[in-house]
């Protein structure tokens, strides 16, 4: 099927993609476009959920004395969100699609806030799985919402801003968190201790659910599509028998459970594609659509995502591992340690557009260039400094990383979404944020075992160092893959 095919079936046939705007007065300008508090509203709820993706990460030492959960019910802490969050992305954006997005959002939104408050209160470890899951499942209600509103409610330079903002808040929610969650371990809030790291969701969600109200537009297809459970059911089978054992398969000593699921997935993997082009042939409308992958940007830019999500959620948690138990800092100072990364990717991704409207896609090869370099410092003062590595030490090549991936994220955002049609933007979406976050997820998995596998024999500096060039590996085949993007950004 061709691109302008996949145009022409998606597309409304004389009626904007998206409708609804008259019941939310407040929602934004005539006609529907999304409004500046829209914007800020929905980029606050795209970014606590990849917030609490990270912010666990520096406050697992203290959650393991608390609780007294070991490391096997700790890495299920990590991934009961992940997995949860991952599975059900996608069908969250259908149902958003047809329910409407705005109503998903605040039911998210409030969804996140009463499990993040379960999380604050757990009274013990599987009580805390419990939650965690449950909160992963909450985040993917309220998260496809976000670039599906963006992307039905605005367009032109005004959706290119967005898509960009979106881009910059993804980045900075994945840093952020790490920093927070530092801050509010060590700060103790009225002895709350770890607790605080999800407790401080429940304010900022009341927040978000009063603004959305009033701001954020009601928008949905014109023609959903009912829910495609077979595919819904394969595609949660496929991410659940890869990523669980991944996760757990070292702390749980690679138990024949975990080699039985990995053996299911290609198979799980096979039936969900075979199911989903035989119902997009069919002209019904499959959960992932096969006939998406028409689409250019979507097609060579969604792949990019995957080695350079899996680098980044690694580098995250390895990092954080690294720092307080190789370098033994504190929770601020392993947090603040990543502040430059932030600051960098900030500054690059306000820089993003203008350079966009320049130099086109080459602006993704670049950021990778500039993030390996970034990389290879940091290995450079590991294996230089190593144990007496301060945070002065890792400065250059923290910011430099920070900047290449500042360069990279909103640019591939706007180049995966620049071609679905606004009747496909949930599911657009949903395929977008799923492959983000699995591959978040996998670089947790693949990476942390990596390392810490390596670290009690090879010691703690020479399995960073590997684990580093691995990262560095994955960031060398995103600047390969970067040359086939095209070159106009829309």
């Amino acid at each position: 099927m061709t691109e302008t095919e996949i145009r022409a079936r998606t597309a409304a046939p004389a009626a904007p993609a998206a409708r609804g705007t008259a019941t939310t007065p407040h929602g934004g300008t005539p006609g529907g476009t999304l409004s500046g508090p829209g914007l800020f509203t929905l980029l606050l709820g795209a970014a606590l959920p990849l917030i609490d993706f990270f912010i666990v990460n520096v406050a697992l030492p203290t959650m393991d004395r608390d609780l007294d959960a070991g490391p096997a019910l700790l890495e299920l802490i990590v991934a009961g969100y992940g997995v949860a969050y991952a599975v059900l992305l996608v069908l969250g954006g259908r149902l958003g699609d047809s329910f409407g997005r705005r109503r998903l959002f605040l039911a998210g939104m409030a969804a996140f806030g009463v499990t993040s408050l379960a999380c604050g209160l757990a009274p013990d470890a599987w009580s805390l799985v419990a939650a965690r899951v449950a909160q992963g499942a909450a985040a993917a209600l309220m998260l496809p919402q976000v670039l599906a509103t963006i992307h039905s409610s605005t367009s032109g330079s005004h959706r290119a801003r967005a898509l960009s903002m979106y881009g910059a808040t993804a980045g900075l929610a994945m840093v952020a968190g790490q920093i927070l969650g530092g801050v509010l371990v060590a700060a103790d809030i009225a002895g709350t201790g770890w607790r605080a790291v999800f407790l401080v969701n429940v304010p900022v969600a009341l927040i978000g659910l009063v603004l959305a109200l009033r701001t954020v537009p009601e928008t949905r297809s014109d023609r959903p599509a009912p829910v495609d459970v077979p595919g819904t059911v394969l595609l949660a089978v496929s991410l659940i028998t890869l990523m669980v054992p991944l996760t757990e398969g070292r702390a749980a000593g690679w138990p024949l459970w975990t080699w039985l699921l990995l053996g299911v997935f290609p198979f799980a993997a096979a039936a969900f594609y075979v199911i989903e082009r035989r119902a997009d042939r069919a002209g019904a409308t499959p959960l992932l659509p096969p006939s998406l992958f028409a689409l250019r940007g979507l097609r060579r830019g969604l792949p990019m995502l995957v080695p350079f999500s899996i680098g980044f959620g690694g580098f995250m948690f390895v990092i954080a591992v690294a720092l307080q138990q190789g370098l033994r800092y504190g929770p601020v100072a392993a947090g603040l340690a990543l502040a430059p990364m932030a600051a960098a990717f900030f500054v690059a991704s306000l820089m993003g557009p203008r350079l966009v409207g320049r130099y086109g896609s080459r602006v993704v090869t670049a950021g990778g260039l500039l993030q390996a370099v970034g990389l290879g410092l940091l290995m450079l003062a590991v294996a230089r400094d190593w144990p007496d590595l301060s945070l002065a030490g890792l400065l250059p090549g923290v910011a430099l990383a920070g900047f290449g991936q500042g360069l990279q994220l909103p640019v591939l955002i706007r180049i995966v979404l620049s071609e679905v049609p606004s009747e496909r933007a949930g599911v657009g979406s949903g395929v977008m944020v799923t492959t983000q976050q699995s591959s978040l997820a996998l670089g947790v998995a693949t990476l942390g075992t990596l390392f810490l596998s390596l670290a009690p024999s090879a010691g703690m500096a020479d399995a960073l160092v590997i684990t580093l060039a691995a990262q560095l590996a994955a960031v060398a085949l995103t600047v390969l893959m970067s040359l086939r993007l095209p070159r106009v950004v829309a």
